[in-house]
Order: C-alpha cells, then sequence, then structure tokens
C-alpha cells in the first residue's frame, strides 16, 4: 500500500513537472510571437532626384545626338510613387531621302508601382509604372529628295534649307524597371519604355521622324521605345513605420 502511495506521488511529480514545462515553453513561444510581431521597421519617405547616364554617354560618343534627362521621384505610399522627367534632346537624321535635325525638350509625369518586397533594412524597388508625356519640337530641314514613282522622270533633291518650328507630340508609356540602392540614399536603375503616341503636328511635307522625348516613330506605327540608366539621390525627409 505505502509503495503505491509512493508510485502515485512519483507519477503525479512528474506529470505535474511536464505539465509546467509544456505551459512555460507556450508562454515562451507566445512572449516570442508578440515580440517578433512587435518589430516595426521604418521605411524613408524624400524626393529622390537624378538624371539619365544613358543619354550623357551617347552625347559623347555618336556625334548626331546629344541630350539630357533629369528624373524624380517622391513617395506617398509604401508601394507607390509619383515620378517624372524631364530633358532635351537634338538629333541628326540621314537617310536616302532627308537629311534633319530635329530638337526640342519633353517632360513626361506619372506613378511608379513598386513589385519587389525588400528584406529588412533594404530599399530597393522593381517597379512597373505608366507615365504620360508631351514635347515641343522644331526640325531644321537641310536637304531633301523627293521620290518618283514614275520611271520616265527622276528623283528631285533640294538643298534648300526650311524649318518647321512650333510642333508638339503626345503621348502616353508604360515602363518595367530596377533601381537598387548601392550606399545609402544612393541608387543606381535601369529601365525600359513602350511608347504609344497620342497626337502630333505634322510639318506638311514629311513626317515626324524623331521626336524628343518619345524617339524615333518607327514608320507612322506611332509606337515608340526607350530605356534609361540612371543614378539617383533620395533626400531623406522623414521616415514612417511599416
Amino acid at each position: 500500500m505505502k509503495q503505491q502511495r509512493i508510485s502515485i506521488y512519483i507519477i503525479s511529480s512528474i506529470a505535474c513537472l511536464l505539465l509546467f514545462c509544456f505551459s512555460a515553453n507556450a508562454q515562451n513561444d507566445s512572449i516570442a510571437s508578440v515580440a517578433n510581431d512587435s518589430v516595426k521597421v521604418k521605411l524613408k519617405y524624400g524626393l529622390r532626384v537624378g538624371g539619365d547616364l544613358g543619354k550623357l554617354i551617347r552625347s559623347t560618343i555618336d556625334d548626331d545626338y546629344s541630350g539630357f534627362e533629369i528624373s524624380a521621384d517622391y513617395r506617398i505610399k509604401r508601394k507607390l510613387y509619383i515620378a517624372g522627367e524631364l530633358g532635351y534632346e537634338e538629333k541628326k537624321t540621314v537617310n536616302d531621302y532627308l537629311d534633319v535635325n530635329t530638337k526640342g525638350g519633353y517632360i513626361k509625369g506619372g506613378v511608379d508601382y513598386n513589385m519587389y518586397v525588400n528584406w529588412l533594412d533594404m530599399d530597393n524597388m522593381i517597379y512597373f509604372g505608366f507615365r504620360v508625356g508631351g514635347s515641343t519640337f522644331s526640325h531644321d530641314l537641310n536637304n531633301y529628295t523627293v521620290y518618283n514613282t514614275t520611271q520616265y522622270w527622276n528623283n528631285f533633291s533640294s538643298t534648300e534649307a526650311r524649318t518647321y518650328d512650333g510642333l508638339t507630340a503626345f503621348w502616353s508609356e508604360i515602363i518595367l524597371g530596377i533601381k537598387v540602392e548601392v550606399l545609402t540614399n544612393l541608387y543606381l536603375g535601369l529601365n525600359a519604355q513602350l511608347k504609344f503616341l497620342v497626337a502630333e503636328s505634322d510639318p506638311g511635307n514629311f513626317e515626324n521622324i524623331y521626336i524628343p522625348g518619345f524617339h524615333k516613330t518607327y514608320d507612322s506605327s506611332g509606337i515608340g521605345v526607350g530605356y534609361g540608366y540612371t543614378v539617383s539621390y533620395r533626400i531623406p525627409l522623414y521616415k514612417k513605420e511599416k
């Protein structure tokens, strides 16, 4: 009888010890979960400004091109940015029938959405963007050749210089790009642009071969493409908890 009581006492003690260990472990898990859930990450908000390195490099190696572009964005939500670009381009186009210089400025505005989920303390972007753009430009027509489809007449050529100014164009574009923070608040980026021409001024005697900001018009298809290599710096204004 005494041995039975001792056995029951030992079993009860072991059960209580196991119950205590289980309760303590559950409490620790609960504390750890609360601690993990209470970790707060501060996201940087501010104005990020930069420029297009691609246009500057092209200006130095291509005798028929010069231009620059200034870009900026501002974070309004965790993944959403308002963004825009301002630039100027000069482009000489020479083919079998035209020798024309195009120059003018452009402005674009829209939004970028960051699709990338950053780790702790990272601030990189893989983004999708949308822009609307407008350009004012002019053409200096140096010489041209009028192609004659009748075999009995030769093509007509003229070296009389003409200027067509006050031209405008408007378009929309879709952007896909990345931005990587290489140093604190310093970013390198790469993007590709697909553009859709909405409206343009017609010079009259020929079509717009090149539109600043929109680029080559690809035989009146109304579709243009572009790319950019950017460097930018964020001016940190404040932080918000994630």
